[in-house]
């Protein structure tokens, strides 16, 4: 049976999301085995010389302006991933941690507003209190007590915020006003090529924060076979393989309504962990990561009705 582009595009996004959450179980799991900040570096610089070496032609045609904003959206992806691993490596519920870190997702709205006068529509500023108050029951549920894994997945989620806004605008060709008045135009960066670039900027801005601060040593590698099997599985699977397939997947329709299928990585995130480390959330868990998830589809909610009226 042949579907269309854009049913092909929109299922081929909710594999995208699985790629996304079964690598949360791959992060976890490696983790436990070795120093998280050297785990990134060896899952981000594997996963970038499989894309450098795929979009090597993209790459060599980049002007310097468009190979300076590829790095810069790099180092903002690496210090939000620096801070998110930190906050799975602290964490005792990944499926809690998911729904935090998916708070970027109704932040970047605000980011955009702020740093470039971006104007919202109101469906922002409905999601953003019920976001603060799904937030809240996760936070509070023990009086203001957050958890150290729950304090940097919220600080991951502010800037990976930043990182979606400035990985939109080097994505697109657009227009920048210089302070003179005058208009420069800003050539967009090839999805390939900018995948590629970021990912390694990544990996090397997480092995130098490992360098500073973890202790490396190779007995973890010698006695850990498995671990092996973590790092080139989230490299692949979960790096590499999920922004391959997120391309393609965009590249087949301008209609496919992605930006709301994504929403859908905490929930499976939630569903793995549960059978993969046997976690469970309480109620008051629950009801944050409910309101979280509504604020989501709020926050998206044009593209939730261009969905719906579609079907």
């Amino acid at each position: 049976m042949n579907l269309p582009d854009s049913r092909k595009a929109d299922l081929l996004m909710v594999v995208v999301t699985l790629l996304a959450a079964i690598s949360w179980m791959f992060s976890k799991e490696a983790v436990l085995l070795m120093p998280p900040l050297l785990f990134m570096a060896l899952r981000f610089l594997i996963a970038g010389s499989i894309l450098i070496a795929a979009g090597q032609h993209q790459i060599r045609r980049l002007t310097a302006d468009q190979f300076r904003r590829a790095i810069g959206v790099g180092l903002v992806f690496g210090v939000a991933m620096s801070c998110w691993i930190t906050g799975l490596f602290l964490t005792e519920h990944v499926g809690e941690g998911a729904f935090l870190t998916s708070l970027g997702v109704v932040i970047v709205p605000l980011i955009a507003r702020i740093a470039f006068k971006e104007a919202q529509p109101i469906s922002t500023w409905l999601a953003l209190p019920i976001a603060i108050t799904g937030l809240a029951l996760l936070s509070l549920r023990n009086g203001f007590r957050p958890e150290p894994g729950q304090l940097f997945f919220v600080i991951a989620a502010c800037i990976f915020a930043l990182y979606f806004t400035l990985n939109t605008r080097a994505a697109n060709t657009r227009v920048a006003q210089r302070r003179d008045g005058s208009e420069t135009r800003k050539e967009r960066v090839p999805a390939l090529a900018l995948t590629a670039i970021a990912l390694t900027t990544v990996g090397l801005v997480t092995l130098t924060l490992s360098a500073i601060r973890e202790p490396w040593s190779p007995t973890f590698m010698d006695v850990q076979p498995m671990l092996w099997v973590w790092v080139l599985a989230s490299a692949t699977i979960g790096t590499a393989g999920r922004f391959f397939v997120q391309t393609y997947a965009q590249s087949l329709s301008i209609h496919s309504h992605g930006v709301v299928i994504l929403v859908l990585e905490p929930v499976w995130v939630a569903i793995f962990a549960a059978g993969w480390f046997g976690e469970s959330m309480s109620g008051v868990q629950l009801g944050g990561c409910s309101l979280i998830f509504a604020a989501l589809l709020i926050n998206r909610w044009s593209a939730v009705r261009k969905l719906i009226l579609r079907r």
